[in-house]
């Protein structure tokens, strides 16, 4: 582990979000082991709340898969590793209220939860599973219709 690892796993600790996040695993039901970079692997979850293939709480990341579907995401791994330093960069637990506030504006923006959600721009939109932000601007800007391949034609 490079030295900002160690650093995150023990703010992680010492915030109280890493043992809220094991603490939720067991109540899952999960089983935890090590994972990489001072990450903790939960797998199993099968609660209906969050919908979501996986997120993290501290340096807990829950998956709904299995050990080994978990181990072959690195993508998602990569992205859900991001959140994990969110959580130190927040302090811990505040991250959580941040976290909701910064969701519903995104649902209130775009009509998803990621989108324009600061926290899952910053840990990539593409490997948490979202859709682009703001999927329109780069057609208006170039003068294409939504749903049109062609630029529009000015009227004379």
């Amino acid at each position: 582990m490079t030295t900002g690892q160690r650093l995150r796993q023990l703010a992680n600790v010492l915030n109280a979000s890493t043992p809220l996040g094991l603490l939720l695993a067991a109540c899952a039901g999960c089983s935890v082991r090590p994972g990489p970079r001072g990450l903790l692997i939960a797998t199993g979850y099968r609660w209906r709340l969050p919908v979501a293939a996986a997120f993290t709480v501290g340096n807990v990341v829950l998956y709904r898969a299995g050990p080994a579907e978990a181990a072959d995401n690195h993508l998602l791994l990569g992205h859900e590793e991001r959140h994990s330093t969110q959580y130190a960069c927040c302090f811990g637990v505040p991250f959580l209220p941040a976290y909701f506030l910064a969701t519903a504006w995104s649902w209130w923006r775009t009509g998803n939860p990621g989108s324009a959600n600061l926290f899952e721009r910053h840990a990539g939109l593409q490997a948490g599973g979202y859709p682009p932000a703001f999927p329109g601007r780069a057609a208006r800007k170039s003068g294409v219709k939504a749903g049109s391949t062609a630029p529009e034609q000015n009227e004379a």
